[in-house]
């Protein structure tokens, strides 16, 4: 119980230092509320350029001195308060509404495809260690996992989406235009068929590094103490491997989970952004973009949230799964 509020509480200035370095790195940007807000008639509408700007650096409180915008905008965060869009003035919580679920789901669904395919991958790694099919999908998949993930989903588009190749698979968005047609087995063929690229590009660096990893903690616990035990007791050779072997060489990938979600939500910014998938990675893109400032902010403060959440469960996860943290802490209160 201390270890998890230790862990909780060490969120808070985490999560402060991000707000307040996003938020200083906003004001130390050239001044773009104008181009932001004004249509492409705004200055022929406006007396004038100096004119307009004041109103609208009064209207959403730039005029204010900065530590005064700063308890301000920690009084919205607090509240949830993150007031509406400068672009088109939509409220942003509702436009995070539309975007989160997709990009949560987006990467549930690559962590799950990950650690699916990755931890079988390194047990048969670590099985066959030193013999040449190993060497050879190990070759693969650090020649996967060099390739820059932005390359990567133009190749696939270029010749898996284009016209001019395969053509095979749909070149952005998450539906067809004509969905709303489709029967509901249909719909859902058609939604899967629109995964397919973007969830490659999402999920392939990670294999080389968790069935490696995996590979590896395998074959510590093939080495160790109990297994040689086991052995010795004249247990099967499929019960030794796959319980209790299999079963302490996982614990270390769960901590590795933590660690895996930033990268996630990280790389789903370029991945949205040339999918046309309208996640939290195309929003904050966007968002960067146009300096819209209300919305970077509220994307900023759920994602760096949803993320500490991640690690400190991951971190959670861990203490059940390893007695010897849970000893350890014992340890410490004596």
């Amino acid at each position: 119980m201390r270890f998890a509020l230790r862990r909780f509480l060490l969120m808070v200035p985490t999560f402060v230092g991000i707000i307040t370095i996003t938020f200083f790195l906003i004001k130390l940007r050239p001044d773009a509320l104008t181009t932001a807000s004004m249509g492409p008639d705004g200055l022929k509408e406006s007396s004038g350029l100096d004119e307009f700007q004041t109103k609208m650096r009064a209207y959403y409180g730039l005029d204010q001195p900065l530590h005064i915008q700063y308890l301000k905008l920690w009084k919205n965060i607090l509240t949830l308060d993150f007031s509406e869009s400068r672009i088109d003035h939509r409220p942003v919580l509702s436009k995070i509404a539309e975007a989160l679920p997709i990009t949560l789901f987006f990467n549930l669904l690559s962590v799950f495809i990950v650690y699916t395919i990755s931890i079988p991958l390194g047990i048969y790694m670590a099985l066959h260690d030193g013999a040449r099919r190993e060497h050879l999908i190990a070759t693969v998949l650090y020649v996967l996992y060099a390739l820059p993930g932005f390359w990567v989903a133009l190749m696939v588009l270029k010749y898996f989406g284009s016209a001019e190749y395969l053509d095979m698979f749909p070149l952005s968005g998450l539906v067809s235009p004509y969905f709303s047609k489709l029967a509901w087995y249909e719909q859902v063929a058609d939604f899967l068929w629109h995964l397919v690229l973007p969830v490659f590009v999402m999920v392939y660096g990670s294999f080389a590094f968790l069935s490696r990893y995996m590979k590896s903690s395998f074959l510590d616990a093939l080495r160790s103490d109990y297994v040689r035990t086991a052995k010795a007791k004249g247990l099967k050779g499929s019960t030794v491997i796959y319980v209790h072997a299999l079963r302490n060489s996982v614990i270390p990938l769960v901590t590795l989970l933590g660690g895996l979600l930033p990268s996630l939500i990280g790389g789903s910014v370029i991945l949205e952004r040339i999918f046309t998938i309208p996640g939290m990675g195309k929003l904050a893109y966007d968002s960067f973009y146009a300096n819209d400032d209300t919305v970077i902010i509220a994307v900023v403060s759920i994602s760096s949230v949803l993320t500490m959440l991640g690690i400190f469960l991951s971190d959670i996860a861990y203490m059940a799964v390893d007695p010897r943290i849970r000893y350890g802490m014992q340890n410490e209160k004596m």
